[in-house]
């Protein structure tokens, strides 16, 4: 289940490739991980999660992670930015 820090944050992106952009720029504070999404998709973002040292929390659904992010359809990641 999603945290309130998430569904309150300002700035945040959605998707896979918003979210790798804002990984390798280094202004991602954490991210949010579906636990249905495909490996092989979310295998890129762990990695750059580990190399920035990002806070990686997981979503029970793709779905449920949509919803939080206002979209009609489901998103394998999204994360909320550094001020």
């Amino acid at each position: 289940m999603l945290d309130e820090t998430f569904k309150l944050a300002k700035n945040k992106t959605v998707g896979l490739k918003q979210t790798q952009r804002a990984l390798e720029k280094g202004i991602v504070r954490r991210v949010y991980l579906a636990n249905d999404a495909e490996a092989h998709v979310l295998r890129p973002i762990l990695d750059l999660c580990r190399n920035h040292n990002v806070e990686r929390i997981e979503v029970s659904s793709m779905k449920e992670l949509g919803k939080a992010c206002g979209i009609e359809v489901g998103t394998a990641v999204a994360a909320i930015l550094k001020d």
